[in-house]
């Protein structure tokens, strides 16, 4: 989702050499905590949604103690490269300009479809304003195009630019816009749709092959019991594998 801050090769393998080498005994997952149904907190302060539950089952498959950590999404890379947490699980589609500065898992949705939400559905998405997070694939995906590109380093802001008159529409992953629409009635979810990136997968790394294959070999095991659909589906998520 988002801009990636380039950070030198040898911060990043410093940072992972306790995993690359097997002796972490505690894993620190990185998420937002911002971005429902994938992540959020609830009431409790506490990392909730998709990917905790996710989370908290890779750990267990792949026998690894796992902490959450929370961290704004325009940071969430170098901070990974820098060494304050082991992993990223915040809804982070895998795209080849990430590739370039850190690893990925296999991923464990599919591409989900983005949506646009407006006040009007005559919005103009060719040529009007339009809203995204920043550093999103979808904020990549409108300043390849006609429209403008207003960016804002929450998802919330980006509907409330909306509400305000500052953008015509907001483009984000459908699965976080739809629950938006369906509880505001002056906010409507727009037929148009854009499929982007490869799907989500865990971040890591690029020094942590270890990790990385302990992580795949988890995901590859939710999938073929059917647990990972299982968890989709109870989250709303689009795609069954």
């Amino acid at each position: 989702m988002k801009t990636i801050i380039l950070t030198s090769a040898a911060l990043a393998l410093t940072a992972g050499m306790a995993l690359a080498d097997g002796h972490a005994k505690t894993i620190r997952m990185g998420t937002e905590g911002a971005y429902p149904p994938y992540n959020f907190l609830n009431d409790a302060g506490e990392v909730a949604g998709f990917e905790r539950e996710l989370g908290d089952e890779l750990c267990a498959r792949a026998e690894l103690t796992c902490e959450w950590v929370t961290n704004e999404w325009d940071s969430i890379i170098p901070n990974l490269v820098s060494g304050n947490y082991d992993v990223i699980i915040a809804g982070m589609s895998i795209t080849d300009e990430r590739d370039e500065v850190i690893d990925f898992t296999q991923n464990y949705t599919l591409p989900d479809p983005s949506g646009y939400i407006a006040m009007s559905e005559d919005a103009d998405l060719k040529s009007g304003i339009l809203a995204a997070q920043t550093n999103t694939i979808q904020a990549a995906f409108i300043a390849e195009g006609s429209a403008t590109l207003v960016e804002f380093a929450t998802p919330e802001e980006t509907i409330a630019a909306v509400k305000n008159g500052e953008a015509d529409a907001v483009l984000a992953d459908k699965a976080f816009l739809t629950p938006i629409a369906d509880a505001d009635a002056e906010l409507i979810m727009l037929e148009q749709e854009e499929l982007l990136g490869g799907g989500i997968g865990l971040g890591l790394r690029e020094s942590d092959t270890e990790l990385k294959e302990k992580f795949n070999t988890a995901i590859a095991s939710m999938k073929e019991d059917g647990s990972l659909n299982e968890l989709l589906a109870k989250w709303e998520i689009s795609g069954q594998f």
